[in-house]
């Protein structure tokens, strides 16, 4: 749950138990590890039985928005979710394999989602989650029709019970025990970026790539 002031409150599902300071209260965190991915795992419980789906999203002040089929069985639920968000940033390679482990940026969010029936409501989801993955790409394609809106599930999460977690930094074992094997330790930066845009085969050779998909290239994939 979230504070006026921005920071987002403990609860007993938020509350870190181990690793404390890895954790990050404030509300801020939480977008900075949204915007910076745009794939999330969506965690369900369908006939009885638990389901892990990964889907792209979107999401503005107040939700994260989740799309697919009308006969997708995980947006079919009306119990509470979790929806888990997470970054690579590279490998940490310790002197032990004990203390290997990950950077990291991630999040968790809980809530019970809605369905989004409300015509308008759903063009600004499916709106936010296209500019999410592909800015500029709402304005350049055709928008979705009457049927496509029909045959499309929409669900609206609020972001109101989060926590935040990353790792940063070089392993924890520098002044440990294991300093004195000499080994080599260290971080094994992950780094994705955009490359060069491959145009459909289908259209004529001289049709321009769009600018605003041109200008990725190169880019990193974590950052607008």
């Amino acid at each position: 749950m979230t504070d006026i002031d921005g920071r987002l409150s403990a609860t007993p599902r938020t509350t870190l138990r181990r690793m404390k300071e890895k954790g990050h209260r404030d509300r801020a965190a939480l977008f900075d590890v949204l915007r910076a991915a745009f794939v999330c795992h969506l965690g369900v419980i369908v006939d009885g039985g638990p389901m892990v789906v990964p889907t792209v999203y979107g999401f503005d002040d107040r939700h994260l928005y989740l799309h697919g089929s009308v006969a997708s069985r995980s947006l079919t639920t009306d119990a509470e979710v979790c929806v888990t968000v997470t970054v690579v940033d590279g490998l940490v390679l310790a002197r032990s394999v004990f203390e290997h482990g990950i950077n990291y940026r991630s999040a968790m969010i809980y809530g019970r989602p809605r369905w989004v029936t409300d015509t308008e409501e759903k063009l600004h989801g499916l709106r936010l989650l296209t500019e999410h993955v592909a800015p500029g790409q709402w304005d350049h394609a055709r928008r979705p029709n009457r049927r496509e809106l029909a045959a499309t599930t929409l669900l609206a999460l609020p972001l109101a019970e989060a926590s935040v977690k990353t790792r940063s930094g070089p392993p924890d074992d520098g002044d440990g025990p294991d300093a004195v094997l000499g080994l080599w330790a260290g971080e094994l930066p992950l780094v994705a970026r955009w490359e060069q845009p491959a145009t459909d085969p289908a259209l004529p050779p001289t049709t321009p790539v769009p600018a605003h998909v041109a200008a990725r290239a190169g880019t990193r994939a974590d950052q607008a």
